[in-house]
């Protein structure tokens, strides 16, 4: 005859409780620093965005550019 004795299977529980709480909390940091990392990436993109916009040449002169609209010199 087996007998469980109820604070050991108790016991038990608890420490798979607390195994599963801990692997919780480590897949929560490492996904924390994921976010970290690429919010540092957004930034830097935003920044190189902004950068681009200001090497742009104004276009608020005048209308939009096709492609077409310059005819090589040989023409």
């Amino acid at each position: 005859m087996q007998s469980t004795d109820p604070i050991d299977a108790t016991d038990h529980r608890l420490t798979e409780l607390e195994i599963k709480a801990s692997f919780n909390e480590d897949l929560l940091d490492q996904l924390n620093q994921v976010i970290i990392r690429q919010q540092q990436q957004i930034d830097a993109l935003l920044r190189q965005v902004s950068q681009l916009r200001q090497q742009m040449p104004d276009t608020t002169s005048g209308a939009l550019r096709q492609p077409g609209d310059d005819l090589p010199p040989h023409y």
